[in-house]
């Protein structure tokens, strides 16, 4: 079995991963606030998650591996866009989720075994919150309850710090209700026009770190193997984490491996509404930059380095996938294409991709083992490229690998084969962009004597049309 070594925030080493159950390997990603779009650096921890997720089934196989990634959906933020636009908080919610999968769809981020929504799961935050305050750590106070910091002495170990070095740079909330500057909110009081729920100190809402440590619990047990997110919620968030689910649950582990991903810049500058360089995923999206453009950019840069979204990335990437796509599509790749592969045993990727991916998640290692890879084969020489495209998730649909190139051909009436005879015309397309005229003018006349209508358009693309009457089975030879 392939080894994997994963860079722990826990242990601050590089470690062998080793589940708690290799029949099931669990794991929990800290997922968005849904007000609003997502931005360019939400979309890389789901990514960098992604990846991981490929790497775990594909190595303990694809029943073996429980991904949990949530939805915040009671918070002040929308709460205030609930007030500013007049719209209840579910409907905004329900929007921006939907928004949410849209985006991360396009990059080819696969849906979680479970997104849980906060709201969702009230009464089991309210009973880790009692069993914190049974157990000594957490007291209530003016409608609130906080967690008592200085009862966990290990507070400040996931993040490296000590409680009084935290004090003075953090940002904190000061309340004359608080016992420590550091004490944070594990219930706080809900006004008429805030939404609330009962609870043994009154009605309210849950602060924001209670929601991962009782769904995590909830879906993948006390303790699991892995959980992450973005750097910056190292502190406070994940190591207020930490404490609560240590203290609800001393007899457990919590998460055994941290795993976090460094942050995002754009032009070698952070990312800022206030520097006009803040955008959205849909932003991209809608500006003709495909989600495969868009992740490729993402796996270039490991990612517990700093990621710098640039044009002239974003243009490389484009140009390698299209070559990529270019090649596929000359070999005849198709969903039934894929299938055949997978049933003959040749869908296996690239041993050099897999052993990149299994480092620490070195995916710019495993792009660069793509970029060696001969693609002048047929279609079963070109399977461990095709099976590791499809491990790094560029390939969501391999029907649609032509759109995916960007290459123009359209086709006229309905026709089962019309698929198959596109494909060819892409093939035709690639051999014409490579200047190999010859092939091209093979395709072309291979088609025609079939009985293939073909028209070519303005800027290089086709337009064909097939005779009611044709026989797919003329198109075998041809494919093959």
């Amino acid at each position: 079995m392939v080894e994997i070594r994963l860079t722990n925030t826990r242990t601050r080493r590089k470690d062998p991963f080793q589940p708690l159950d290799p029949q099931n390997v669990r794991l929990y990603l800290c997922g968005p606030t849904v007000y609003d779009r997502a931005h360019l650096g939400n979309a890389r921890p789901v990514l960098v998650f992604d990846v991981l997720v490929r790497l775990l089934r594909h190595v303990y196989g694809e029943g073996a591996v429980t991904y949990v990634r949530n939805f915040t959906d009671v918070d002040d933020k929308i709460n205030a866009r609930a007030a500013a636009t007049g719209r209840t908080i579910r409907e905004i919610t329900d929007e921006t989720i939907a928004w949410y999968h849209d985006d991360m769809d396009a990059l080819g981020a696969l849906r979680p075994d479970h997104e849980p929504r906060a709201t969702e799961f009230i009464p089991q935050m309210v009973a880790m919150i009692g069993h914190l305050i049974e157990r000594g750590h957490a007291y209530a106070a003016e409608g609130h309850v906080l967690f008592d910091v200085r009862s966990f002495p290990a507070y400040g170990r996931l993040s490296g710090r000590s409680v009084d070095d935290m004090i003075a740079g953090a940002r904190v909330e000061v309340a004359p209700f608080k016992r420590d500057p550091m004490d944070f909110v594990l219930w706080k009081p809900s006004g008429a026009d805030q939404p609330g729920w009962d609870s043994p100190w009154g009605r309210g809402r849950p602060g924001w770190h209670i929601e991962c440590s009782a769904m995590s619990e909830a879906l993948l047990g006390p303790s699991f193997d892995i959980h992450g997110g973005g750097i910056d919620l190292q502190f406070p968030h994940h190591e207020n984490e930490v404490a609560q689910s240590c203290c609800a649950r001393p007899e457990a582990s919590f998460a055994n491996v941290w795993l976090h991903n460094e942050m995002l810049q754009v032009e070698g500058k952070k990312m800022s509404k206030s520097l006009g360089n803040f955008f959205t995923v849909r932003d991209l999206l809608d500006q003709g930059v495909p989600g495969e453009v868009i992740r490729f950019v993402m796996l270039s840069t490991h990612y517990r380095k700093p990621m710098d979204w640039t044009e002239a990335k974003a243009r490389e990437a484009e140009r390698h996938i299209e070559k990529w796509f270019y090649a596929l599509v000359h070999a005849g790749y198709s969903r039934s294409m894929v299938r055949v592969l997978k049933e003959g045993g040749a869908w296996k990727p690239l041993d050099a991709v897999v052993d990149a991916l299994a480092n620490d998640l070195n995916t710019s290692g495993a792009l660069a083992a793509l970029h060696e890879f001969d693609l002048s084969g047929r279609a079963v020489q070109l399977a461990p490229f095709a099976a590791s495209l499809d491990l790094l998730g560029f390939v969501s649909d391999w029907d649609e690998i032509g759109s995916i190139a960007r290459i123009g051909v359209s086709s006229v009436g309905d026709h089962p084969a019309n698929e198959r005879v596109a494909m060819l015309l892409l093939a035709r397309q690639e051999a014409k962009r490579m200047k190999d005229f010859a092939t091209a003018d093979r395709i072309r006349k291979a088609l025609q004597d079939v009985g293939v209508e073909l028209r070519d358009m303005p800027g290089g693309g086709y337009s064909f049309s097939l005779p009611a009457d044709f026989d797919e089975r003329k198109l075998d030879e041809l494919i093959r």
